[in-house]
């Protein structure tokens, strides 16, 4: 009669397995234990902003992270800016640089994406690279230049002056996204549309933009985003105070002796609440449009 004997474990083996395990465990919390940290810091303006806005300036520079004391909210903070007028005309300036930028970045961008992913020309690929290397270069960089360009332009205490250039800074990266998605666009599909008697700019605007609204989107939407904080450009190009875009309205706050550090903070606060409630709810398209979502398959 064959014994069959049941192989057990040696302790050298759970040993092993369980070091595995804790080292597998360690990492795990490490992980999480460095996005607390890198979470931690990146909402830290934002909630010092929020606790300034409903305190004193005392109160603030006593305790920037304090909560309010005796003196209780200080909603009136709030209620000043939005009774201001030049609030709303700063707000209403915001709006002109924000669409300005979306609506000719995403223009430019989709049709140099078309000619860099759907045309043959002599060149193509140099051109793309040279575009691609203004990655490079961010537009603080190019300061003097640009403001050069501006002046000569006519364009100083214009929008015209800080629109244009954000366009222009702002092309290389849309292009690069937007080409990818055209360039995954099968091309049966292109040739099908030819067949059919569409032309060039009819597949490019029938066809080619609606199945790439992922990309549109995510392009629109980092072009918002840049468009509704710019400031440095803003603060070289516009000299004029009712020119002023939403984040020059802090200066307003800064007086000769001292500075309102509680309104600074209210208005930091709803300078930021609009550009997060926007990302909240267009993020999706930003991940959508830089991974091609809708092609899949």
């Amino acid at each position: 009669m064959i014994d069959y004997a049941i192989p057990v474990t040696t302790t050298p083996t759970r040993n092993r397995f369980q070091r595995i395990n804790y080292r597998k465990a360690f990492f795990v919390a490490l992980k999480y234990v460095v996005l607390v940290v890198v979470t931690l810091i990146i909402f830290a303006p934002g909630a010092t902003a929020v606790l300034g806005g409903i305190r004193t300036t005392g109160e603030f520079l006593a305790d920037p992270f304090g909560l309010p004391g005796e003196a209780g909210f200080q909603w009136q903070n709030f209620e000043r800016i939005l009774s201001s007028p030049d609030f709303w005309n700063s707000l209403k300036n915001s709006a002109l640089i924000t669409a300005g930028v979306t609506i000719l970045g995403v223009f430019f961008s989709s049709c140099l994406a078309f000619a860099f992913s759907r045309m043959q020309f002599v060149g193509k690929g140099t051109v793309f690279n040279i575009l691609s290397f203004g990655l490079l270069f961010p537009l603080v960089v190019a300061t003097l230049p640009i403001f050069i360009q501006v002046r000569q332009l006519g364009l100083i205490n214009s929008l015209w002056g800080v629109i244009l250039p954000m366009v222009a800074f702002g092309l290389p990266g849309s292009v690069v996204i937007l080409r990818g998605f055209f360039t995954a666009i099968p091309t049966e599909l292109e040739d099908a549309a030819y067949i059919d008697g569409c032309s060039t700019l009819g597949f490019f605007r029938f066809i080619l933009l609606p199945m790439a609204r992922p990309a549109i989107a995510a392009v629109a939407t980092l072009q918002v985003i840049s468009g509704w904080n710019e400031y440095f450009l803003a603060l070289l190009v516009l000299n004029d105070p009712k020119l002023w875009p939403l984040p020059l309205g802090i200066m307003q706050f800064q007086g000769q002796f001292g500075t309102d550090w509680a309104g600074i903070m209210a208005y930091v606060t709803i300078l930021i609440i609009p550009a997060l409630l926007f990302y909240v709810f267009t993020q999706r398209f930003i991940v959508t449009g830089l991974t091609g979502g809708e092609l899949k398959g």
